[in-house]
């Protein structure tokens, strides 16, 4: 299974919807992203592919600061799964491959 490509992400938070794009690359044999959103563009750490499930941890700083952690199920070219931050709730996270 491959996560390598750019991802429309849309995340259903308590202050409203946010879109991201976030987009995978794999380096020498280790999977890396970068996250863009809301005027600011992270990296994304400890990017984890195991079998279909895609795990990963970023900061951000708008609309307020939070370090949050993902954790999405791939199925072809969709995700789905949550986004936490701290102690908040968890939001729901989508997402669709943009075609090559």
């Amino acid at each position: 299974m491959s996560v390598e490509g750019i991802w429309d992400l849309s995340i259903s938070t308590p202050i409203g919807r946010i879109k991201a794009v976030a987009e995978f690359r794999r380096r020498d044999g280790v999977l890396t992203g970068t996250a863009r959103g809301e005027g600011e563009e992270v990296p994304l750490a400890e990017v984890v592919l195991d079998g279909d499930r895609l795990t990963w941890k970023q900061a951000v700083t708008r609309p307020m600061r939070l370090n949050l952690t993902f954790d999405l199920r791939v199925d072809g070219d969709a995700l789905s799964g949550t986004s936490k931050a701290g102690r908040l709730p968890a939001s729901k996270v989508t997402g669709e491959r943009r075609a090559a």
